[in-house]
């Protein structure tokens, strides 16, 4: 058995076709003996089908040329399309009392139809009543925790059920961002990486949410000098290009507090209209006064009472909404 186990494995290492070509050659010689001017097929061509021809050359235009994106363009003049894409977490702000798609008739979303409306007629006014990118809206307050963020997110949703509108949604609170926790979406590179980085387009940071006319630039990165960069002219023509492109959608940039951070002051100097939220009961006049006089290089500011109790029987909403002159 040993030598039998010993030629059997050096007869494997001299032959290592297997047992079908073998098969297949004998059955070739034989069919040419019967029939020498027969053209006979290749041994493997009896058994597997025809063999290939030659490879033809390879489409090198087809390997460089990219897939076409997955999602649709977001205007219809030819834009960079975005490549990115979240669900938004509508149980989640539902339970957080927010407006969201489906709010119908709740008393939140009353009350954002309320807050919308002069901001979108300032907005989209004809002339002589145009207000320089009006349809930029800085969202503020003058410290945290009046709930800027929650008033913020609310308009936006409000303003995405619009069906002749379209809003981009912009964190731009860069100390401390909460869009992306509040909405339930993953970002990472955002506004501060699109100012920094000659070579990111709005495309690459920009996301489109499953709420059809609601998108999100996040806040991106955290970086020392963001405030300067918020104030460069790269940012200047990033925001005339966003107020201009798209002549049916609503910016609104979520901000830092204007009396804990320099950047309000700066983007006040961007947006056309400012809604400035103070929390009732809370917030002081003078804290008040002196955030508005930072903020006063754009001429239209609106104050928006926030967490105020409801009135005489219940039914008054618990939202006030003035003008700051």
């Amino acid at each position: 058995m040993a030598d039998q186990t010993s030629v059997t494995g050096h007869h494997a290492g001299a032959d290592r076709r297997s047992s079908v070509e073998r098969a297949a050659e004998r059955l070739a010689a034989s069919a040419a003996t019967e029939a020498p001017h027969t053209a006979t097929p290749h041994p493997a061509e009896r058994i597997a089908g025809p063999i290939p021809g030659p490879a033809a050359p390879r489409d090198k235009t087809a390997e460089i040329e990219p897939a076409a994106p997955e999602y649709p363009p977001e205007n219809g003049n030819g834009a960079r399309r975005t490549r990115n894409r979240a669900k938004l977490d509508m149980e989640g702000l539902r339970a957080s009392g927010m407006v969201t798609s489906y709010s119908d008739r709740t008393q939140i979303a009353e009350e954002f139809r309320l807050v919308k409306r002069p901001l979108l007629l300032k907005a989209f006014a004809a002339p002589p009543d145009t207000v320089e990118n009006g349809n930029l809206i800085m969202v503020t307050s003058s410290k945290a925790g009046e709930g800027k963020t929650f008033c913020a997110v609310s308009l936006a949703m409000s303003i995405a059920l619009e069906r002749d509108l379209t809003v981009l949604l912009i964190d731009a609170d860069v100390a401390k961002p909460d869009i992306p926790v509040v909405l339930g979406v993953e970002a990472h590179k955002g506004l501060v990486d699109l100012i920094a980085d000659d070579d990111l387009d709005l495309s690459d940071v920009l996301i489109r949410t499953d709420l059809e006319n609601l998108s999100i630039l996040p806040a991106g990165r955290q970086h020392h000098l963001a405030t300067e960069l918020l104030a460069s002219e790269k940012m200047d023509k990033f925001v005339c290009d966003i107020a201009q492109r798209y002549p049916d959608r609503v910016i609104i940039f979520d901000s830092p507090p204007v009396l804990m951070s320099s950047v309000p002051s700066v983007l006040a100097l961007h947006v056309g209209q400012i809604l400035f939220v103070v929390e009732a009961d809370r917030t002081v006049h003078p804290s008040v006064e002196s955030a508005l006089g930072l903020i006063s290089t754009c001429k239209n500011i609106s104050l928006l009472l926030n967490k105020a109790p409801p009135m005489g029987n219940g039914n008054r909403f618990g939202t006030n909404y003035g003008y700051y002159r």
